[in-house]
Order: structure tokens, then C-alpha cells, then sequence
């Protein structure tokens, strides 16, 4: 009987010494099992998702608002062509088309104009906000003198002390840019306070226990902390802040989409007039998406940046 012939008892013995692939350690070379160092992956770090997945997603989250846009712009489209609502109040998508592109240059120049307004105005309420945020947060004393001040300057409508601020500041960039800042401040402080008060007592405890100072504490444990807070008062900041640059145009400009606004109501051009809501709108989604990708980047770590994960218990 050959040595690889089955045993008495149905089993087959074990093969003979130095054979390949049957010694502890050795891999057998008929074994064809890819490992990680042979296919150049590196080891311990799982394959990013592919090209194909990465546009199989953005499709996924694009489909749903793009058929929503899909179905506003037929019904626009719908009443304006069969003229249920006269066209010199609501135009055609094709008439408002034409008057974005014979007037292109003049409304793209009107439109960096709100847009450096608009980014200039959010970024000194995002600047100021976290500073007062932290000031409350950190002090209680300040906390009861500066918390109700910022709440009467919220409930103040921002259009009744425009005309105040182009007295004091004249026609220039300063009121738009201020308008901007008061609308877009309340919800930086609101969010950042919430955030740098959420975090954990016994973190903090840990941190003291450890020698940490106060600066270390709020930038390793109360910062990243308060960020998830903090970048949705953000979002909702940086839309505000268009809100404000427009109403700054309003009362006093000679340039910029809020400027535009009034002269198309002015002349009753209806296809001006959508032409520059949807230039305003766009701003704003722009900039909503540019504060949504710095989320995902400062916070990927995140339950509201997982897909998939649920975040209630129901």
C-alpha cells in the first residue's frame, strides 16, 4: 500500500516530510489565495470605495431633489405656457433663460458683488459667534450680561435698522456687510453654546485630573466636541448671511442682486426679477454645500455623518 493510500481507520495519513504546503508555516504553491502584500494593498487599511460606488452614491443623494426640481420646473413651466398667470408676472423658463444670457455679464458682475458681501458678513458672524460662545460658556457672570443682549439684538427686525446703518456707515460695503453679521450671528452663538456645554463633566474631570490646562481642555475635548453643534448653526448661518446682504442692497446700493431686484420690480420685468431670485438662490446652496463638505471633513467621525446609521431608537 502507498504511503497516500487511506489508513485502516478512513483516514489519510500524514504526508511525508518535506513536502510543500504540508509543513506548519509553509505556504503551499498551489494555493493561488491572493494575500494583501502580494496584490501591492496595504495591510491593515481596507480598499477605498471605487469610482463606480463613489458615483452610484452621488446619484443616489442627487435623484430624489432633482426629481423634486424636475416637477417644480414642469409646473413652472405648465402655468407659464398656457398663461393661467399673465407672463408679465410669471414668465417662461424659456424667457427667463433668454435674460440670463443676453444680460450675463451685467448680472454676473451684480452677483460676485452679494457673493464677496455674503461671504465677508459670514465669515465675521462665524468669527464672532464662537468667540462670544465660548466668553458665555466659560463665564458665567459674562453669560448673564452678554446672553440677553444678543437675543434682543435677534429679535430687532433687521430691515427696520437698515436705513439707520446707511446714515451712519454711507452707501458702501459696511452696511451690507453688518447686515449680514447681525442676521447670521444668532445662530453661530446659539449652536456653539450648546455644543461647548454638552460635552461630558467627568471628560473634563479626566482632562483636570491630568494636568490638562484650560486651553488644552476646549482644544482637544470642548472644541471637537461642540462641532457637530456647531457646523449646524453654520449651515444655518451661511444662508442667513445672503439674507442680510440683500436686504443691505435694498435700502441703499448702486450694485449687487439685491440692487437688480428693485430695478426689475421697479420696471415690472418679471424675467429679470426670476432670473436674479434663482442667481440669489444659488449663492446660497453654494455656500450651504461648501459649509456641508468642511462638515464632512472636520467630522467624519460623526452618527450624522454615517450613512446608514440611524439616529433615534424608534
Amino acid at each position: 500500500m502507498t504511503e497516500n493510500a487511506l489508513d485502516t481507520g478512513g483516514r489519510r495519513p500524514v504526508a511525508a516530510a518535506g513536502t510543500p504546503g504540508d509543513r506548519v508555516g509553509e505556504p503551499d504553491p498551489a494555493d493561488h489565495t491572493t494575500t494583501p502584500a502580494a496584490t501591492g494593498a496595504p495591510a491593515g487599511r481596507p480598499p477605498g470605495p471605487g469610482l463606480g460606488r463613489r458615483l452610484a452614491t452621488l446619484a443616489d443623494a442627487l435623484w430624489r431633489p432633482a426629481l423634486v426640481l424636475a416637477a417644480v420646473f414642469a409646473a413652472w413651466w405648465f402655468v407659464a405656457a398656457r398663461e393661467y398667470v399673465p407672463n408679465y408676472l410669471v414668465p417662461t423658463p424659456g424667457q427667463v433663460w433668454t435674460t440670463m444670457t443676453e444680460q450675463w455679464s451685467e448680472l454676473a458682475r451684480h452677483t460676485l458683488v452679494t457673493l464677496y458681501e455674503t461671504v465677508l458678513g459670514f465669515v465675521l458672524a462665524a468669527a464672532l459667534g464662537l468667540a462670544t460662545a465660548v466668553a458665555i460658556a466659560y463665564s458665567r457672570t459674562l453669560d448673564k450680561a452678554l446672553y440677553p443682549i444678543v437675543l434682543f439684538a435677534q429679535v430687532i427686525p433687521k430691515i427696520a435698522i437698515a436705513p439707520l446703518l446707511v446714515v451712519w456707515f454711507g452707501l458702501g460695503l459696511a452696511p451690507k456687510v453688518i447686515l449680514a453679521v447681525l442676521i447670521a450671528f444668532f445662530p453661530v452663538v446659539i449652536s456653539g453654546v450648546a455644543g461647548l456645554r454638552s460635552t461630558d463633566p467627568e471628560l473634563l474631570d479626566l482632562a483636570s485630573t491630568m494636568g490638562a490646562g484650560p486651553w488644552r481642555t476646549f482644544r482637544k475635548i470642548r472644541f471637537p466636541n461642540a462641532l457637530p453643534h456647531l457646523m449646524a448653526g453654520l449651515k444655518v448661518a451661511v444662508t442667513l448671511a445672503v439674507v442680510g446682504a440683500v436686504v443691505g442692497e435694498f435700502v441703499g446700493a448702486s450694485e449687487g442682486l439685491g440692487y437688480v431686484l428693485l430695478l426689475a420690480n421697479g420696471n415690472l420685468d418679471s424675467a429679470l426679477l426670476f432670473a436674479d431670485l434663482i442667481l440669489m438662490s444659488a449663492i446660497g446652496i453654494v455656500l450651504f454645500v461648501l459649509v456641508e463638505i468642511a462638515e464632512a471633513l472636520l467630522i467624519p467621525w460623526h452618527a450624522s455623518r454615517r450613512t446608514g446609521v440611524p439616529l433615534t431608537t424608534s
